[in-house]
């Protein structure tokens, strides 16, 4: 049973990081041609297209992604709080557990995606990848407000460590 848990858990979580990412595309304006954006919008279209005919865009906010963001975490919460414990949770727990979660799961990629981003930038400075692409994207929305602030120091940009530090404090507050 154990067995089956992890691998339920592991596969509702790839699916929740993939309806995060593309609902995080278009807010960060990330490259819809690179390959691994292209990757997330195929593996999420069966939820999103559906939606999008009921539920425009507001802006750069892509509503259906949002929905179905939403709706995945709250069946997966629902899922494995079912599986766990062999009863279903209420409604509003599921809620504040749901949108608990979603907010973990939103500061725990982010962590990811800056710590990749400042490792590539150890290990590849000024190459290109599909990866360091995409990582870039999603990264410098929140890294530029922290560059205008801090200096450079020896060549060394700090923003990447004050933002995981920042990032570690604010789930700190929500744990």
């Amino acid at each position: 049973m154990d067995a089956l848990t992890f691998i339920l858990d592991s596969l509702l979580t790839l699916a929740v990081y993939a309806f995060l990412l593309r609902f995080l595309l278009p807010l960060m304006r990330a490259d819809f041609r690179n390959p691994l954006s292209q990757a997330v919008l195929s593996l999420t279209n069966w939820l999103v297209l559906p939606l999008r005919r009921i539920l425009p865009a507001m802006g750069r906010v892509d509503t259906a992604s949002l929905v179905a963001l939403i709706a995945v975490k709250f069946a997966m919460t629902l899922i494995m709080f079912r599986l766990l414990t062999g009863t279903l949770i209420p409604f509003v727990p599921l809620v504040v557990a749901g949108l608990r979660s979603l907010a973990i799961s939103t500061i725990r990629l982010f962590q990811v995606l800056i710590f990749v981003y400042a490792l590539l930038s150890f290990i590849a400075p000024g190459s290109y990848s599909p990866v360091v692409g995409l990582v870039s994207s999603l990264c410098e929305p929140l890294l530029r407000p922290l560059r205008r602030v801090l200096p450079v120091i020896g060549g060394l940009d700090f923003s990447p460590l004050i933002a995981l530090i920042s990032l570690q404090a604010l789930l700190i507050l929500i744990t």
